[in-house]
């Protein structure tokens, strides 16, 4: 029958079950499982429950076709739904998907969803709002499933709007790498909880991990190292396992990957470290360090003194590296790293020093602001902009930086208070290479503990900056530092559901923003994860009365 089932029309045993399925509300409206938390729901009585055919109207715009097929493909792989297109709005008992209003409405990325006795309808003023009223719609699909695959869904009303316009989860490739399928599918968990932003950490002092036609010894040579630390980095004397250890993504792969990415309404932001944490590259071409070694690919974490010398020839290197990631990335930020450059090698050079001195700096870390300089002009040039690590601010920030605060937050505060735009993501709330439990009884972890809760608890906006300088705190994001992590399974344990909490804090914050609502949410987000194939934390809400 191509036709929606609704509650008036079920036969008795029907009704029954649906009557058992909200018994256990105790006689309370049911629980509303999205994440994160839309800013506003009004819940009605009735019901809806969607089993056969599916009926989903659109209008002839190929964005919103687009969407409705992303979405279509989607729910085919979890529900057994058959999806009919039809070209009448407002049909009953459809899912209607269209445009209505403008971004006054609606903003940028939010959307308006109703859901009730009649069918669905999504509404919003742009492509991304669609795209995310839809996401909002799967979770509610894929939590309140029943167990012979009818799908019951609770009559409300949605208006939904992000708080901040950056949303981003990061991920290292250089430490360990995850093939072209994972990335993709942590992509998918990006798009799930709305985050629009996937920052890719592509070089490393361990692997470059990024193909560059132009220098093909950076992926011959500096995409391998001859084997990898065992056990922890602080731990000495120093164990390795004797297993050669590389890859790299190919150009292709790349394009693949950003081209997923747009689909889902995720910007792709690569990162290329200068000057410090360039060993690999340094393995593949000496000519680029102060004085030329016999440098290897780095096969322990940590900080290493040898940098990017700030030679001339290094600049149109690193030019020429940053015109073929310019090709690939259509992203308006390149991030171009800046953190933990050791200066003793600079200290050290002739080439380095008389740059000071024809410059007029004081020291090695107005080079360093040099450096980054030469290489935002750059970027600017060709219509770009680039993010750093607060380091960059050390030495004079570059005049159309944004700073991606991450020891602590003073960096994005002094950021914001000279009026440049910042990116919150401290150690202390958002690196998700930290322990979320009990350290004894979890896989190895660079170390810190930052629980679920703590994550959660997290304000973007510092309360020293007044209402004009918060306006440059963009949002927030969780870094995943691979250290530690060898296995794609890894990740998604260390992820997951700290993602979900982080989602909340910049979706969310701070209206509707409560710890028990999210706890009972993000129990039943634990099926989602299930049924979608994702490893996960399955006991975050230990408390660890030690402090680690």
């Amino acid at each position: 029958m191509n036709t929606f089932l609704f509650m008036r029309k079920f036969t008795l045993g029907l009704v029954l079950l649906t009557l058992f399925l909200f018994s256990c509300q105790s006689g309370s409206k049911p629980e509303v499982n999205i994440i994160p938390q839309p800013q506003e729901i009004e819940i009605g009585n009735g019901s809806l429950a969607l089993s056969g055919s599916l009926t989903i109207n659109y209008r002839d715009d190929q964005s919103i076709k687009e969407i409705a097929d992303y979405f279509t493909n989607l729910a085919k792989e979890q529900f057994d739904l058959n999806f009919v297109k039809s070209d009448d709005d407002f049909t009953a008992n459809t899912l209607n998907i269209f445009y209505l209003g403008d971004k006054s409405m609606y903003g940028e990325e939010g959307y308006n969803m109703i859901i009730n006795d009649k069918g669905i309808k999504v509404f919003a003023a742009t492509d991304k709002g669609l795209f995310y009223g839809l996401q909002s719609l799967y979770q509610l699909m894929l939590t309140h499933k029943s167990e012979n695959g009818i799908i019951v869904l609770t009559e409300l009303e949605i208006k939904d709007d992000a708080m901040f316009k950056y949303r981003g989860m990061h991920l290292d490739v250089g430490r360990h790498m995850f093939p072209v399928e994972f990335i993709k599918k942590y992509i998918d968990l990006l798009a799930l909880y709305k985050f629009n932003n996937f920052h890719w950490h592509l070089t490393e002092d361990q692997g470059w991990r990024i193909e560059i036609k132009k220098y093909p010894k950076l992926t011959e040579i500096g995409a391998f190292r001859k084997e990898t630390l065992v056990g922890h980095g602080g731990k000495t004397p120093y164990e390795y396992d004797g297993k050669p250890y590389g890859g790299y993504y190919t150009q292709d792969e790349i394009r693949e990957v950003v081209k997923y990415a747009a689909e889902r309404k995720i910007n792709v932001i690569p990162e290329i470290e200068m000057p410090g944490h360039s060993l690999a590259a340094l393995a593949s071409y000496p000519e680029l360090a102060c004085k030329p070694d016999n440098f290897e690919v780095a096969k322990r974490w940590g900080v290493f003194k040898d940098i990017y010398c700030t030679k001339e020839e290094n600049f149109k290197f690193l030019e020429d590296v940053l015109t073929e990631v310019m090709d690939l990335f259509p992203s308006k930020y390149i991030h171009i790293g800046g953190d933990e450059a050791p200066k003793d090698r600079w200290k050290e050079c002739d080439v380095c020093q008389a740059n000071i001195l024809r410059e007029g700096l004081k020291d090695e870390h107005e080079l360093q602001s040099y450096f980054i300089q030469r290489i935002e002009r750059f970027l600017n040039d060709n219509g770009r902009q680039i993010i750093g690590w607060d380091e960059i601010l050390e030495g004079g920030i570059a005049p159309n930086a944004t700073i991606m605060s991450w020891r602590g937050t003073d960096g994005g505060i002094a950021a914001a208070k000279q009026s440049h735009f910042a990116i919150m993501t401290p150690g202390s709330h958002c690196y998700f290479d930290h322990y979320q439990a009990d350290p004894e009884n979890e896989p190895l972890a660079i170390g810190g503990y930052t629980t679920l809760e703590k994550v959660y608890s997290y304000n973007p906006i510092p309360d020293t900056l007044s209402r004009k300088e918060s306006r440059y705190i963009l949002g927030t994001q969780a870094n995943v530092w691979t250290e530690y992590m060898e296995t794609s399974k890894h990740v998604e344990y260390m992820v997951l559901p700290r993602m979900a909490a982080l989602s909340e804090v910049c979706w969310t914050y701070p209206i509707n923003k409560n710890w028990d609502s999210f706890k009972s949410r993000i129990t039943e987000h634990f099926n989602i994860y299930q049924t979608l194939d994702y490893n996960y934390c399955d006991h975050p809400f230990e408390i660890e009365t030690e402090e680690k």
